[in-house]
C-alpha cells in the first residue's frame, strides 16, 4: 500500500494538470486524460491497478450518478421526457441488440448472450464526455436538456441488459417470464427505494442538528446507501440513486442551509472531478494489460482492433438511425415537443446527425466492463473476458477521439442551430433578475401595509429597489465595473489580512468578514 500511495498521489495531481491543459487548448478533458494514461503505462516500472470487479460499481458509480441527478434540470427533463425516455431506453435496447447480433454473426464463439454483455456495456453514451465538451460550445438549452436528461437514465437501462446477459451466462439459460418479472421489479423497486430514501434522508436533515460539514457528509452517504439498498433487494441501484437524487434535488432549499449548498457544492464538483478522472486515466493504464490478456487468450491484436472499431462503427450508426426514427416520431405524433422549434426544417432533420455524434462512451461502460466477474459460478473462466474488455476500451478510446475531437467543429461549422428564438444568456439572467426585484418591491410593501415593519430604513430599501427597476440598466454591470469591483474586493482581502498581523482582534472575525467578501466576489462573477 505504501509502495502504492506515491503513485496514486501523482496521478491525481496528474489529472490536474491535465484538465488546466485541456481547458486552455478548449479540449474536453476525459480525451487527453485517456491518451496521457495510456501514454503513461509504457513507462517501466509502474505498479499495477487492479481493482476488484465487485466494488467497482460501488465506488465510482453512486456518487458519480448522484451529483448528476443534482445537476439536471428535472423541470427540463418532464418537457423532453418523450425523447429523453426514447434515447435512454429504445436507442439503448436497440444499439444492444444491433450489437449483440453482430458480435454473435462476426467474433467466432460469441454466443448471443455475451453479444448482450457487450451490447449493454458499450451502448450508454457517457454524460461526462458529453458535458466537458459542450463547455466549449454553444447549442440550445433544448437539445441539452436531451442530452442530459438521457445521459442520466440509459445507464439505467444498460446496467438492466449487463445484468440479464449475465444471469444468461451464468446460468445457460434465459427464462423469459422471469426475466420480464425480474425487469419490473428492477424498475419499480429501484424508483421505490430511491424516492422513500430520499424522503426519510429528508427528514432526517430536518430534524437532526446538522451543520453544513455533516450535511455535506449524509449527501455523500445517502448515494451508497441508496445503491445499497436496492442491490440488496435485487432491484437497480442506479435507478435507486437516480431517484433519490432527482427528489432530493428539486427540494433542497427546504432541508439544505445556503452555507450547506455553497460548500457543499465545491465539495461535489472536486469529488466527481477526482472520480470521473481517476476512471478516465484507468482506462489508458489498463489497455496494456489487457492485450497481454488477449495474447494469452491467442486472440490477435489486429483482429481484436477490427472486431473494436466494427463495435464502434455499428454503434454510431444505430444511434444516428435511432435519432431519426426518434425524432421523426416526434414529429409526426407530437410536434409541439420537438426540441429546437426555432429550426427550419432542414436543420430539424440534420439534428440527428449531431445527437447520433454525441455518442462518446466513458466512466459507464468501463465500469461494467471492469465487473465482470473472473469466473462463473461453476469455477470455470469467464469466456472471453479479456476480449469484452478490449473491446470496450477500444470503442471509448476511438469515440473520445474521433467524435469527441470532431463534435465541436461541426457544432460551430455547420450552421446547424438558429437562437432566433432563444433568449441571448444576459438577457435571460436580466429578465429574471427583473421578476425578483418586482416581487422584492411587492412583498416590502405588503409588510409595509401591514405594519409589520417598523424598520426606518424600510422605505429606504424600497426607494432602492424602486430605482433599480426604473433603471434596469443599473443592474447589469459591465466587464470594467466588475474588474473594478474585484480589484476592490482583493484590496479587501489585503487589508483584513494586515490587519489580523497588526491588531488583536481574533482571527475568527477576520476570517469571517473575508468569507463575505468570496461569498460576494463568487455573486459578481456569476453576474
Amino acid at each position: 500500500m505504501h509502495e502504492l500511495l506515491p503513485f496514486m498521489l501523482a496521478l491525481i495531481i496528474a489529472i490536474v494538470l491535465i484538465e488546466m491543459l485541456a481547458e486552455k487548448l478548449k479540449i474536453a478533458y476525459p480525451i487527453l486524460l485517456v491518451v496521457a494514461g495510456l501514454l503513461i503505462s509504457f513507462i517501466p516500472g509502474l505498479p499495477t491497478i487492479q481493482i476488484d470487479p465487485d466494488l467497482i460499481f460501488f465506488i465510482f458509480l453512486p456518487p458519480i450518478l448522484f451529483e448528476a441527478a443534482w445537476s439536471i434540470s428535472f423541470k427540463e427533463m418532464k418537457k423532453w421526457w418523450r425523447i429523453i425516455g426514447s434515447f435512454a431506453f429504445l436507442v439503448v435496447f436497440f444499439s444492444a441488440l444491433t450489437v449483440a447480433l453482430i458480435a454473435n454473426y462476426f467474433i467466432p464463439g460469441f454466443t448471443l448472450a455475451l453479444g448482450f454483455l457487450l451490447g449493454g456495456i458499450v451502448s450508454p453514451p457517457d454524460a461526462v464526455s458529453t458535458g466537458a465538451i459542450m463547455k466549449f460550445v454553444r447549442i440550445p438549452k433544448s437539445t441539452a436538456a436531451v442530452l442530459e436528461g438521457e445521459s442520466l437514465l440509459n445507464d439505467a437501462s444498460s446496467l438492466i441488459i449487463v445484468r440479464f446477459a449475465l444471469v444468461a451466462i451464468g446460468t445457460g439459460q434465459f427464462i423469459f417470464q422471469t426475466a420480464i418479472t425480474d425487469f419490473f421489479w428492477m424498475v419499480i423497486g429501484g424508483i421505490g427505494i430511491g424516492l422513500l430514501g430520499g424522503w426519510l434522508f429528508i427528514q432526517a436533515h430536518k430534524r437532526l442538528p446538522t451543520d453544513a460539514p455533516s450535511d455535506i457528509v449524509f449527501t455523500l452517504v445517502e448515494s451508497y446507501l441508496l445503491y445499497w439498498a436496492a442491490e440488496q433487494v435485487h432491484s437497480s441501484g442506479v435507478l435507486a440513486v437516480v431517484a433519490g437524487g432527482l427528489f432530493l434535488s428539486t427540494r433542497r432549499l427546504s432541508f439544505l442551509s445556503s452555507a450547506s449548498r455553497i460548500k457543499g457544492l465545491s465539495f461535489w464538483e472536486a469529488l466527481i472531478f477526482i472520480l470521473n478522472g481517476i476512471v478516465f486515466m484507468i482506462i489508458g493504464l489498463a489497455l496494456p494489460e489487457i492485450v497481454k490478456g488477449l495474447r494469452a487468450d491467442g486472440i490477435p491484436l489486429r483482429t481484436a482492433i477490427f472486431y473494436g472499431a466494427l463495435v464502434t462503427v455499428i454503434l454510431i450508426a444505430t444511434r444516428m438511425i435511432s435519432s431519426y426514427a426518434a425524432l421523426i416520431a416526434t414529429v409526426l405524433f407530437r410536434p409541439s415537443v420537438t426540441p429546437g422549434r426555432g429550426l427550419s426544417w432542414r436543420r430539424i432533420f440534420a439534428l440527428p446527425l449531431l445527437l447520433g455524434w454525441t455518442g462518446m462512451r466513458g466512466v459507464v461502460s468501463l465500469a461494467a466492463a471492469l465487473s465482470i466477474p473472473l469466473t462463473l459460478p461453476g469455477g470455470e473462466a469467464f469466456p472471453h473476458r479479456n476480449l469484452i474488455l478490449f473491446v470496450t476500451f477500444t470503442v471509448i478510446l476511438f469515440t473520445l477521439l474521433i467524435q469527441g475531437l470532431t463534435l465541436p467543429l461541426i457544432i460551430e461549422r455547420s450552421n446547424l442551430f438558429d437562437y432566433g428564438r432563444e433568449l441571448p444568456e444576459d438577457e435571460a439572467k436580466m429578465k429574471v433578475k427583473n421578476h425578483l426585484v418586482v416581487e422584492t418591491i411587492r412583498l416590502l410593501k405588503e409588510k409595509q401595509k401591514k405594519g409589520q415593519y417598523d424598520d426606518p430604513h424600510l422605505q429606504k430599501m424600497i426607494d432602492q429597489w424602486e430605482y433599480k427597476i426604473s433603471q434596469p440598466e443599473h443592474l447589469r454591470m459591465t466587464e470594467q465595473t466588475k474588474q473594478n469591483y474585484l480589484e476592490l474586493l482583493e484590496s479587501q482581502r489585503q487589508f483584513l489580512s494586515k490587519l489580523n498581523k497588526d491588531t488583536e482582534v481574533h482571527e475568527e472575525y477576520i476570517n469571517w468578514q473575508i468569507y463575505q467578501i468570496d461569498l460576494e466576489e463568487e455573486r459578481v462573477r456569476l453576474l
